[in-house]
């Protein structure tokens, strides 16, 4: 089983769904997809979110190791991403003897505001830890005593670890839209980092005619009258 924890916040629900979607239609195995709601976290996570977290997963990815019991493997990704190829292929990078797989971006930020106006820090290994094929066992740093209470940049720059457990992923599993030419010919997961299509104001944003076909496809499954029909039948039998 393939498990897959996408983070999730409430103004980018939609975006979830749809990159849930696109994951499971592409997938070659069994699939798990778990959200990582914050609401959801009770005892596990308790920290407050302050104004440097740009979303209600910012920190509560780091928790999932122990949500696990550091038992077996697990991939975590930001839901503002898309899936373009068999989530399978990335599960077969598992390696015993690291703790970490994720790209090693390296590079500048092009702007001071991403989403929505929040404020776009810089910082060593940035977006690192937005997408992380994860080995439990080794990961046994993050109880949920320092998860609720080490600094940020401790969790994001990846503190409690060695740099020999984290391996490196090719570029295209972590696409960074609108902060890398749209060029490459190979992409597996765009990473609408910036801003995505989901929300009017990054309506034309790069590649965002692809996520609006993976939303459609997804409601072509279940047509919107069809919703709406259930609706409001399902409204009449229990009024």
């Amino acid at each position: 089983m393939i498990r897959v924890f996408i983070g999730y916040d409430a103004t980018e629900s939609l975006a979830y769904h749809v990159l849930a979607h696109s994951i499971i239609s592409r997938a070659s195995e069994p699939v798990s997809i778990t959200p990582v709601r914050r609401s959801l976290l009770g005892k596990h996570f308790w920290r407050k979110r302050d104004d440097s977290e740009s979303t209600d997963f910012s920190l509560s990815r780091f928790i999932i190791p122990a949500l696990c019991d550091y038992s077996g493997y697990g991939i975590f990704m930001d839901c503002d991403m898309l899936c373009l190829t068999d989530i399978a292929e990335l599960w077969e990078e598992r390696d015993p003897s690291v703790a970490i797989h994720c790209v090693k971006h390296d590079y500048t930020p092009s702007t001071d505001i991403k989403m929505l106006g929040a404020r776009q820090s810089n910082y060593p290994c940035k977006n690192w830890s937005s997408m992380m094929l994860m080995n439990f066992s080794r990961c046994r740093e993050l109880t949920p005593a320092y998860v609720n209470n080490a600094p940020a940049s401790e969790l994001h720059q990846f503190d409690w670890v060695g740099d020999q457990e984290i391996a490196g992923l090719p570029l295209e599993w972590n696409w960074l839209v609108g902060e890398y030419a749209n060029t490459h010919q190979n992409l597996k997961m765009l990473h609408w980092t910036l801003g995505g299509p989901w929300w009017p104001q990054y309506e034309d944003a790069p590649f965002s005619d692809l996520w609006r076909a993976w939303f459609a496809n997804m409601l072509d499954e279940w047509s919107v009258q069809e919703v709406q029909d259930e609706v409001a039948n399902a409204a009449q039998r229990y009024h």
